[in-house]
């Protein structure tokens, strides 16, 4: 039976991977014909069993199996999709009822929350919503979140889960940024059921979001909200309150970001999570503690074997903490995939670990085919592997002596630790050097003192205070390991094959093979770890111009240095382009920074500064913000004034504005952006190749600089002035600088409409070519090729992926 399932579960996986390979959706009856022959190609293979050769067999199960998921997994997506937003409704007024699905999520800014739609009205006239939206209540005047000010949520109501309302709301698809080895945040709205996000409208002309009752329609959200209540009530928010309440109830945002910070510095945040490990942890000491009770009573071991009743009692109260915690996509995964083991072994089967190993991989895809590209799926899958061929204990919940099993989780952390280097190294671009050390400790203490101390909180509350307490003295011992030299260890991320030879050589590591063949280990280890990103020439310079949405961040690099121009916007007090989109970016390549510019002290071009200088120490600071702004105080900040000119591996950096006497003007922070020139050294004969960043600078600056520069505004490619603001890119501008290519960076749907009507005119009059942020996310530009320009959006693009009109 195990031997006849393993093409079967092959081609699962492959089919599956290959239909979320797909730019754009087939149409049903595209879907549902793969879906009728794999299925009757399956039925055909199973009637010829035993007449075709083996190999032949195989190789027929695997792609009548393939096209079968192909199939199933292309006809739930366009069933799915069917379910969006209208393009028409984008940004209208809307008036909708319905039920708030889950515990509403308190930020800064106000309250997000998800809303079960039962109807919706656009003046009176019913319209089609998606099902499911997440809209955010800001307070004020219900403005958008990168709009809204910093209210503290003061004037907010109470939102309960069950409730009924009616509110006025505008709703708009989910667009997020789209950046290399980027937060893919289509596919965690689509993995969530969400199709549209929104805010709730509060003024003047809206009719008044209305309660209209309780309707017990989510019971369980209700308990968790109520519980968190009580948790805050008693330890406050913040601090030791955060961590309790993400492992009790899974709201992970009640954690603060500096702890965010020194978890991943130690390797540790998939403790803080309600993740794969949590739950499997959780379901190993439920199962260990029913074992031990049921093995008291006489009685009920001679009814029921204790190692089946303690695999069963684990199970169950793992899935009822799962349900509790927000039933969220990792935690699913995970019960799955225990749920397919612990079914095997209660079924008396002993099948060969890789095809265990495969059916619980196979279950997890069947029940949610986008598990495929998430970190945590394959994070908790190649752990799952490494235990099965290192001789681990994958499924034995409940067995064994309580020392035997704390010496045998410790051993699997070492090896799941040492095995996983290589996968965390090409997901996430950095691995823990303190986290072996980290999760010995943290391990046991979360799993074993804190998690039960939090859970036994909900009937007795005292006992969160006992709970307050472990958990202070494991965030001193984790911020000491933090603070160690070299605690993380940061490389460039390497490409996909040579990471997979990574991975591979990790698991061999600590396989249970012959000498001989793990010795090959370090052959397949070196090039991942060794692997360099690819850099420009000598005299050559290029451009990742981010995806920050409303903002302004330019990575330039040379041969042998680095420049930073902006940082982004601040999205809320805990969240910024820098800590979100910068620092990882900046990661991914292995950049050290060696300057930051920031060209003026607009929130959306400082606003991730902060985070990116804490993490480039050696970078320094060029600006034109004032002598009293707090930047001042993280890093010695030099003025940029017209006239600096420094050179880098062969290519010519050029301040051009603002001039040294315009900081003693009281002028406008726009009007002080700096503006930087770019030039590559000329090859074969030809011009110099140049790139002009602006900044947010206004026609009056414009015509200054066409006054002064003397020709030496022109440029290859333009980084358009204040995102395409119709104050900015003048006729005369444009004439001087006279690019092939122009770079808007901006927001989707943003509240100052840029880029504007007029100046994108002026732009196509000249046939100069424009990209902008919303349609293009990521723009990679070289000197070496002026006329190209790469976009991530469309070389990642994904039917998931919102494409913008």
């Amino acid at each position: 039976m195990a031997a006849a399932l393993v093409p079967a579960l092959l081609g699962l996986v492959a089919g599956t991977a290959a239909q979320l390979q797909q730019a754009a959706l087939f149409g049903v009856p595209a879907y549902g014909t793969s879906l009728v022959l794999g299925l009757g190609a399956a039925a055909v293979l199973q009637r010829l069993r035993g007449w075709m050769p083996l190999p032949w067999s195989w190789i027929a199960h695997v792609l009548a199996f393939a096209v079968l998921a192909f199939g199933l997994t292309g006809w739930r997506a366009v069933v799915f999709q069917s379910q969006a937003l209208a393009p028409r409704l984008e940004g209208r007024d809307l008036l909708i009822q319905g039920v708030v699905q889950a515990m509403p999520q308190r930020t800064d800014a106000g309250l997000r929350f998800r809303f079960r739609v039962e109807r919706a009205t656009e003046r009176g006239q019913p319209v089609r919503l998606p099902p499911l939206v997440l809209l955010g209540w800001y307070g004020g005047a219900g403005r958008e979140a990168d709009e809204a000010e910093l209210l503290g949520g003061a004037d907010l109501p109470v939102l309960w889960a069950g409730e009924r309302w009616q509110m006025a709301v505008r709703l708009k698809a989910p667009h997020g940024s789209s950046n290399p080895s980027g937060f893919d945040y289509e596919l965690w709205m689509w993995e969530q059921g969400l199709q549209a996000n929104g805010y709730v409208r509060l003024s003047a002309r809206d009719p008044p979001p209305r309660r209209l009752g309780q309707t017990g329609h989510h019971p369980v959200e209700l308990a968790r909200q109520h519980v968190r209540t009580r948790i805050t009530a008693r330890l406050g928010e913040g601090g030791q309150a955060g961590w309790i309440t993400a492992l009790v109830t899974g709201d992970q945002n009640a954690i603060e970001r500096v702890d965010w910070n020194v978890f991943r510095a130690t390797g540790v945040a998939h403790l803080m999570a309600i993740s794969g490990l949590h739950v499997t942890m959780f379901a190993w000491l439920a199962a260990t503690l029913v074992g031990a009770a049921w093995r008291r009573s006489t009685a009920l071991s001679l009814r029921f074997a204790a190692p089946h009743a303690a695999l069963i009692g684990g199970l169950l109260l793992a899935w009822a903490y799962a349900l509790f915690s927000g039933w969220g996509v990792p935690a699913q995964r995970t019960i799955w995939m225990l749920c397919a083991i612990g079914l095997l072994r209660l079924s008396g089967r002993v099948w060969p670990w890789p095809v265990v190993w495969l059916l619980a991989g196979g279950v997890v895809l069947l029940v949610d085919p986008w598990a495929w590209l998430q970190a945590g799926f394959w994070l908790s899958f190649v752990a799952v592997g490494v235990l099965f061929a290192s001789g681990g204990t994958v499924g034995e919940v409940g067995s064994g002596r309580l020392r035997r099993r704390i010496w045998s989780m410790v051993r699997e952390q070492w090896v799941i630790s040492l095995a996983l280097t290589p996968l965390v190294l090409l997901l996430f671009g950095q691995v823990s050097t303190v986290g072996l050390l980290a999760n010995l400790l943290a391990i046991p203490w979360v799993t074993l003192v804190v998690t039960p101390l939090a859970l036994a909180g909900v009937v007795l509350a005292p006992l969160w205070d006992l709970a307050a307490g472990a958990v202070a003295l494991l965030n001193w011992y984790l911020q000491w390991l933090a603070a160690w030299p070299y605690a993380v260890l940061a490389l460039a991320v390497a490409p996909a094959w040579i990471g997979l030879a990574g991975v591979a050589g990790g698991l061999l590591l600590v396989a249970r093979l012959p000498l001989s063949l793990r010795l090959a280990a370090p052959a397949l280890l070196l090039p991942s770890l060794l692997w360099q990103a690819p850099r420009p020439a000598m005299g050559q310079f290029g451009l990742l111009v981010a995806d920050v949405g409303q903002g302004t961040a330019v990575l330039v690099q040379t041969t042998n240095h680095a420049l930073l121009y902006d940082a982004g916007p601040r999205y809320s007090r805990d969240s910024d382009a820098g800590d979100r989109v910068l620092v990882p970016l900046l990661r991914t390549f292995a950049v050290r920074l060696d300057r930051l510019v920031l060209s003026h002290r607009d929130s959306d071009h400082v606003g991730g500064a902060p985070a990116v200088l804490g993490m480039h120490a050696r970078a320094d600071v060029w600006s034109s913000i004032e002598p009293e702004h707090p930047l001042h105080d993280l890093r010695p900040v030099t003025r940029c004034a017209a006239g600096q000119r420094w050179t880098w591996d062969g290519v010519v950096f050029s301040v051009l504005h603002p001039r040294a006497s315009d900081y003693a003007a009281a002028v406008k922070p726009n009007a002080m952006s700096c503006v930087l020139r770019i030039e590559a050294a000329a090859r074969g004969g030809s011009a110099p190749v140049a790139a002009l960043l602006t900044g947010d600078i206004e026609a009056a600056q414009e015509s200054r600089l066409v006054a002064l520069a003397d020709g030496a505004l022109r440029a290859d490619v333009l980084l358009v002035p204040h995102h395409g603001s119709k104050t900015s890119s003048s006729a005369e501008f444009l004439d001087a600088v006279a690019p092939q290519l122009a770079l808007v960076q901006s927001g989707y749907r943003n509240r100052f409409g840029h880029p504007a009507a007029a100046p994108l005119a002026r732009y196509r009059e000249r046939r100069i070519t424009l990209f902008d942020s919303p349609h293009c996310g990521a723009m990679v530009w070289r000197s070496t090729e002026p006329q190209a320009l790469t976009c991530q959006r469309v070389q990642a693009l994904r039917y998931w992926h919102h494409v913008a009109p």
